[in-house]
């Protein structure tokens, strides 16, 4: 490997776009909901489908978009989906200013945003794997994700700032700027890349769309951590409402107070992104992705003892910097075992799969903690989530399966 471990100039344009987009996301963040209320005067009802009803439809329109990507080239993909991106995005703004604006637009536009950003995270995990070589995709990942959490400490701050001063709707209007230069840096990559080969039939059949969750489930190393990522994921936003609710709520906590609860542990997810290649490196891949799997299951559960005042703030501040470091170890190894274990032409398929259960489990899981939050109270309802997390280790692979292996790309840096 070259020494600083360059990994090329189309690289560092694809990486470029992905941090302009995602500072975009987390500048906009939560701007649909003051939207809906402070714009259009909507209910807690409106609000919540937002998020979960928006996400679920998206996702559910993201399933054909996989087979269909799978077979084209994805730089054009990845450009089409952030140039959908901002139009969607832009019309917000521009009914506004032409006083058109409706609830049902800003749910249309979660839709569209929602599908595409499946689209694209899929049709960009394939078109990484044929940019680097095998042995640099956790060196990318592990980029990925420490820009992912630099951009969750910088966003929101300068996004709330922002939204102080000139409203929620300008925050879009980055958001949506954001993924047009993400769309010009992911065309500055240039170089070639060769039209995927189809072996089958050039009309998409039905079986298709069911391509990725079949190699997914057929696969024992793969099938244990869909399903523990899938839980994990969809038990700790399940209970992030109600955490708002508990702290901003009963316990009294300042919006101040808990934006900073969540802001200030985001330096763990830095700092366990920045360890996990010599993590790797020192123990291995497949017992790394175990101990940080099984690690970040127990944090959660300690949000149910939490109570007010300062004693409580640094508890929340401690038990998120635990999770969030955990997790800022486990992602990029996980994103990277995926790849590896995954043949290059069912990339797509197999991302989109995986993207749009763990969508649709999330928002199942919110709805069904949003019921129980009212029956149990929120506190009991975090700590049943709490002791769920606890037995997701038994969902990750016990055994290291050897990775399906593929010829590489070219080692010559451009």
């Amino acid at each position: 490997m070259r020494s600083g471990h360059r990994l090329g100039r189309r690289f560092g344009w694809l990486w470029g776009a992905y941090g302009t987009s995602e500072l975009g996301t987390w500048l906009a963040f939560g701007a649909f909901p003051l939207i809906a209320i402070q714009v259009l005067h909507a209910g807690p009802a409106e609000v919540a489908a937002l998020s979960s009803v928006g996400a679920a439809v998206g996702a559910a329109v993201a399933v054909p978009l996989g087979p269909w990507v799978e077979f084209r080239r994805k730089r054009p993909v990845l450009i089409a989906m952030d140039l959908v991106r901002f139009a969607a995005l832009l019309t917000i703004p521009t009914a506004f200013a032409l006083g058109v604006l409706t609830f049902l637009q800003l749910l249309l536009v979660s839709v569209v945003v929602a599908a595409a950003d499946i689209t694209f995270r899929a049709a960009s995990g394939a078109y990484l794997k044929t940019l680097l070589p095998a042995e640099d995709l956790l060196i990318a990942n592990a980029r990925f994700e420490s820009t992912a959490w630099t951009t969750t400490i910088i966003g929101p701050p300068l996004g709330g700032a922002a939204i102080g001063l000139l409203g929620p709707v300008v925050t879009v209007v980055a958001d949506a700027v954001s993924y047009l230069l993400s769309a010009l840096g992911i065309s500055a990559t240039g170089g070639h890349e060769p039209q995927p080969e189809r072996r089958e039939a050039a009309r998409m059949r039905a079986g298709d769309l069911l391509n990725g969750w079949r190699h997914i489930l057929a696969d024992a190393t793969l099938r244990p951590l869909f399903f523990n990522t899938a839980l994990f994921n969809g038990l700790v936003m399940a209970t992030q409402p109600l955490l708002a609710i508990l702290m901003l709520g009963q316990l009294g906590f300042t919006p101040w107070q808990y934006g900073l609860a969540f802001a200030v542990p985001s330096i763990g997810g830095l700092l366990g992104s920045r360890l996990a290649r010599p993590l790797v490196t020192r123990f291995g891949q497949h017992q790394v992705l175990i101990m940080a799997g099984a690690l970040r299951a127990l944090w959660p559960v300690g949000l149910a003892f939490l109570g007010p005042g300062t004693g409580g703030l640094l508890l929340v501040i401690g038990v998120e910097l635990g999770l969030i470091f955990c997790c800022g170890v486990f992602n990029p190894v996980y994103a990277t075992y995926r790849l590896e274990r995954t043949a290059t032409d069912r990339v797509t398929r197999t991302l989109s799969a995986w993207a749009v259960t763990t969508k649709a489990s999330t928002a199942l899981l919110a709805a069904v903690w949003g019921v129980l939050g009212g029956l149990l109270g929120p506190r009991t309802a975090i700590g049943l989530a709490g002791v769920l997390l606890l037995a997701t280790p038994l969902l990750l692979p016990r055994h290291d399966h050897a990775p399906q292996h593929e010829p590489g790309p070219a080692r010559s840096r451009t």
